[in-house]
Formats: structure tokens, C-alpha cells, sequence
């Protein structure tokens, strides 16, 4: 197991130790019969999970190892984490213990440093020409430890730089590199203007998708939120199509992700090498419905800056995959370098939340999803009428066989619904502890039924299965 301050020496003896060659397998793909969902080892695949803040990779203090081990112990099936070419620093955000920002010394991308000294954070500038096989070491036996775990690595190839700290920190920045390239100002190392850095970019990326293509339990993203601070179009069309330019003479094809915006937006002329279409802060999930034109998997991938409290990110999660989503992944803030099991404590200034109790929660939502034929079911609200003012509901549907509605708020309600002539298995779910609330059989004549809710605390979940599947 790989444990947190290790000596670089025992560090690297552990990577090589884990980093074993997967068995061959089919990569991520999208579902063959209903491409908003995805299939992985042959069977329909929602991803949900919780997620520390993408240091895993980059930071070499993290224990990835035990992190990994919780997200399996939960069911959950995904984690994000950033290729290395961005770092934060500590206060970043106000994310206290945050593992994006490693400690000195600590921080590991895919360039050696050189022997020419004056980086930014006093050690030697990288040189952009040459490879650090420690980090490549450690991101193979990562994506091995997550195969193994049935964890699916969204590796997010490069990131927005938010401030000048962050920017002048980079390597790709020419004050840190012995080749000086990169002299642009901070909204301009993730376009075309510098050729020679655009050079160093497409080789890092071909780099990284040779080495991974081995490896099933991977999905590329190409920047995270690129909509910040001049990210271009153009620039992000170029590294997809490097991606899969890569990828064409190799035996393996992986599927790609573009971040398009926060909340919502509608995409009108989609990459044609992209499979993926990831949104931040997706509440309320009217962005399903609004890029169902896409046929594609839809992705939530990121949430945690709604506060400590749990409520939030469960009702968001739940609302974002009964609504049609096919990812739902948020901010876990108690995953730190002393806690890489997620027992660290959450509280403010930081701006989310997380634990073990949260995860909990998800962790059912993830069971319930896999439960259901979602690949089969559509959002669909007609059915149900009595849902009370205010009180948001979403709902998958299979019509006649298959129903799951979820409603955030309420305390008790009596719905009324019309269902498709049969017997149907009602249960009422509580989705803060897992467990049935309620149980029963509806008979259908086609014609409205009342339905009435036990009392519930703050969400419910009802789900209606016909007696005969």
C-alpha cells in the first residue's frame, strides 16, 4: 500500500510494486442502445461518486490507494482527477487541506525538473523536452488500483488558470522552464497564439494517451472549466483532435469529455470527437432536456460550493439522474493528505462538503440506479399529478414496467397516479438512510389512483415496478 510521506526512493518501489498490466478489456463505451448512458464490462453504466479534489495524481503525499479503497467500499464507479499540468496552493478557494495544492517538494507533473534552478516555487525549472518516469509510474499504477476497484478515471488533461499566482506557479509558464516558453500572459497558455507551447501540449497529450491505452477504466476531459479566463475554442478542438489522431493507430479507443459551462447551456455544434458533455453546478438539471438533441451522455461532474450540509448534493444528485444525467460526481473536502479515507472533518471556510455520512447517502443512490433499467427509461413527469407548489420532482420512466420519482421537500404528500392497466410493487424510500419507509401493491385500470406518501423528513423516493418483471 502506498502511504503518505514516503521517501521518494520507497515511493516509486510501491507504484511499481501495484502497477500491474490489466487483463485485456473493452474500454468505457457509449451504450450501444442508448448512447446517453454509458456500457463498462458489459453492463449499463451510470457514474456516481464522491470525490476528493483532484490532487490523487499530482500530489504525492495523497494515498491514493486508500481513497480508492473507500469509493469501492461505497459502490461508487468514478473519480476526477487533473494530469498535473495545473496546481493551487494552499488557501486556493478557501479549501482547507486542500490535496490540489501539495505541500513544497511535494508536487509532481509529467516533466523532470532540469539542474537549472529559479522556478517559481524555488525548485529547478522543468524541462518541457523531458519526462519525470516517476509521474508516469504513479498515473499507471493509479489507473491499475482504480481497474481493480471498478473505478473509471475522468483524467482532466489541463485546467483554466484562475489567478496570476496560479499561472505563475505552471511549468508551461516560460519563467519555470529552461526552454522559455510560455511567455503569455495567464488567459493565453490554453490557445494557439504560442506555437512552440502548442508543440509541447500535443506531445504531453499523445505521451499520456500511449502509455493509457491499455487501461479500460478511463475517459479523457480536455480542460476543466475552460469557459473561465479566455480558454479558446479552437485550442480545445485542437487537443481532442490530438486525443483521438493519438488513439488511431493504437488498439484502443477512449472516450472524450468537454466541460461546456456552469449550470446550464445548449450545445449547438458539438465536437464531433467528443462523447462527453460535462456541466458544473447543474441544479436544477434543466440542461439534460435542453441537449437531449446531443444523444449523449450528459455529466454533472462537478459540485461543492453549496455549503457543508449534506441536503444539497443528495437532492442535487438525485434530481440530476432521475432527470436523464449519466454522471453525478461532487467536491468530498474530506479527503485530505492526513485523511485519504474521507474522515477528515468539513467545515468552513471551506466552501462544501463531504464524509462519510454524505457518502452514505450517495452510495444508495448509486445502488438504486443500478437497480433500474435506465438505460430503457426516459424523464417523464406526466404520470404523476399532486406533486405540492414549490416542491421540486423528477422522475425516470419505463412506461408500464419501470417508475422512480424523487421529491425534495413536502413531509407527506398524496399524489395521484395514472399508470398502464396491472399490479405494481410500491416502495417508499428514504434516501438519508437507504431504507424502505413504506411498502404496498397498486392495482391500475388505466384510471387515476391516489397514492398517498408515508411521513418523511426532508426527500422521498417512491419507486413503482410491475409485479410481473
Amino acid at each position: 500500500m502506498i502511504r503518505s510521506r514516503l521517501s521518494r526512493r520507497g515511493l516509486l518501489q510501491a507504484i511499481a510494486a501495484g502497477a500491474a498490466t490489466p487483463a485485456p478489456m473493452q474500454p468505457l463505451a457509449l451504450h450501444p442502445e442508448n448512447p446517453r448512458y454509458f456500457l463498462y464490462e458489459g453492463r449499463p453504466t451510470v457514474l456516481v461518486t464522491s470525490g476528493e479534489h483532484y490532487g490523487a495524481l499530482l500530489n504525492l503525499d495523497f494515498d491514493f490507494v486508500r481513497y480508492l479503497d473507500e469509493l469501492h467500499a461505497r459502490g461508487f464507479n468514478q473519480t476526477r482527477t487533473f494530469a498535473g499540468t495545473y496546481r493551487e496552493l494552499p488557501g486556493s478557494f478557501r479549501i482547507q487541506h486542500n490535496t490540489l495544492a501539495p505541500a513544497p517538494g511535494r508536487y509532481l507533473c509529467p516533466w523532470a525538473r532540469s539542474a537549472t534552478p529559479g522556478a517559481a516555487d524555488g525548485g529547478n525549472r522543468w524541462d518541457l523536452e523531458r519526462w519525470d518516469p516517476a509521474y508516469f509510474q504513479r498515473l499507471e499504477a493509479l489507473l491499475d488500483h482504480a481497474r481493480r476497484r471498478g473505478v473509471i478515471v475522468e483524467l482532466v488533461l489541463f485546467c483554466t488558470f484562475y489567478e496570476d499566482r496560479l499561472w505563475e506557479i505552471c511549468p508551461m509558464n516560460a519563467r519555470n522552464n529552461v526552454q522559455g516558453v510560455g511567455a503569455v500572459a495567464r488567459t493565453e497558455p490554453l490557445t494557439l497564439k504560442d506555437a512552440r507551447l502548442v508543440a509541447l501540449q500535443e506531445a504531453l497529450v499523445r505521451e499520456i494517451v500511449r502509455r493509457l491505452n491499455r487501461f479500460p477504466n478511463l475517459y479523457y476531459e480536455i480542460c476543466n472549466e475552460p469557459y473561465f479566463q479566455g480558454v479558446a475554442p479552437e485550442w480545445q478542438a485542437h487537443i481532442a483532435a490530438t486525443i483521438a489522431r493519438t488513439e488511431a493507430d493504437l488498439p484502443q479507443r477512449h472516450l472524450i469529455a468537454q466541460n461546456i459551462a456552469n449550470k446550464t447551456a445548449v450545445v449547438r455544434d458539438p465536437d464531433p470527437h467528443v462523447s462527453i458533455f460535462n456541466f458544473h453546478y447543474a441544479y436544477p438539471p434543466t440542461v439534460v432536456a435542453e441537449n437531449a438533441h446531443l444523444r449523449r451522455p450528459i455529466g454533472f461532474d462537478e459540485s461543492g460550493f453549496r455549503g457543508c450540509d449534506d441536503r444539497p448534493y443528495r437532492t442535487e444528485a438525485w434530481a440530476f439522474l432521475l432527470a436523464g444525467g449519466a454522471i453525478y460526481s461532487n467536491l468530498d473536502y474530506s479527503f485530505t493528505v492526513d485523511h485519504p479515507d474521507g474522515t477528515a472533518p468539513v467545515t468552513p471556510p471551506t466552501p462544501g462538503g463531504g464524509g462519510p455520512r454524505l457518502r452514505g447517502q450517495l452510495a444508495f443512490l448509486a445502488r438504486f440506479m443500478r437497480s433500474l433499467p435506465f438505460w430503457r427509461m426516459r424523464a417523464d413527469r406526466s404520470w404523476v399529478r399532486g406533486v405540492p407548489e414549490g416542491v421540486p420532482a423528477h422522475a425516470l420512466v419505463e412506461p408500464g414496467r419501470h417508475y422512480a420519482l424523487h421529491l425534495d421537500g413536502g413531509g407527506r404528500v398524496n399524489l395521484s397516479v395514472t399508470l398502464p392497466a396491472g399490479r405494481y410493487a410500491v416502495t417508499w424510500y428514504d434516501p438519508l438512510t437507504g431504507e424502505p419507509l413504506a411498502t404496498g401493491e397498486l392495482a391500475s385500470t388505466g384510471e387515476p389512483r391516489d397514492l398517498p406518501s408515508p411521513p418523511y423528513r426532508e426527500d422521498v423516493v417512491l419507486r413503482l415496478a410491475r409485479c410481473d418483471d
